[in-house]
């Protein structure tokens, strides 16, 4: 689904929602690939790509879901503890908060980048709290590709939280991304199963 102007649609936000109630899994080749510990990650297989998709469905039975929510927001507390991180902001570009983000790759492969649309909101649905994060690859002038660079024009990532009835949150998040570059497609689905993912799933 394209950006609707301005940013993301209401409908896309709904999707996130309604995801954490009946999770849509069923019907498609999604595969059940690490169930533990309270938390069911699946994958999809991209035929454009050769690459996966993930949705991860689960209960953090310790972190409430506003504070989950905020600390996933913060992008100064992950340049602290995400060793991965070299350049990390939010940048005014026509009209909208864009993020940029450069990761650290191993030697002897480049540095990837992003440049994505982040939106929060706090919704209240039927009496429920739940808050939604959407976030998707864009393309500004102000933010040019860079020389030894290679930027990721293929992000997109959907989070909803809301209380568990307890302490805890209740958790649905879908994520996909393409590195781009010379590697192959087998190598970075095999670091984002059990490999080094450069934190990526939690951008």
């Amino acid at each position: 689904m394209e950006l609707a102007a301005g940013g993301f649609s209401g409908e896309q936000f709904q999707e996130a929602c309604a995801e954490l109630q009946q999770p849509a899994v069923a019907g498609a080749d999604w595969q059940l690939l690490v169930e533990t510990s309270g938390i069911s990650i699946y994958r999809l297989l991209d035929q454009k790509t050769g690459l996966y998709e993930y949705k991860v469905f689960g209960v953090l039975e310790d972190c409430s879901p506003t504070l989950l929510a905020d600390v996933y927001m913060d992008l100064d507390y992950r340049k602290q503890w995400d060793q991965y991180v070299k350049e990390l902001y939010e940048q005014e570009c026509n009209g909208q908060t864009v993020v940029y983000w450069e990761v650290k790759y191993p030697f002897p492969m480049s540095n990837r980048d992003y440049v994505y649309l982040r939106q929060r909101r706090d919704l209240d649905v039927e009496g429920r709290k739940i808050h939604v994060v959407l976030a998707q690859s864009t393309s500004v002038p102000q933010l040019v590709e860079r020389s030894g660079v290679t930027r990721v024009k293929q992000y997109k990532q959907s989070l909803a939280i809301e209380s568990d009835g307890k302490k805890g949150s209740k958790v649905f998040m879908y994520y996909f991304d393409n590195p781009g570059g010379q590697i192959p497609s087998w190598l970075i689905n095999w670091a984002a199963k059990g490999g080094n993912c450069n934190g990526s799933l939690y951008h």
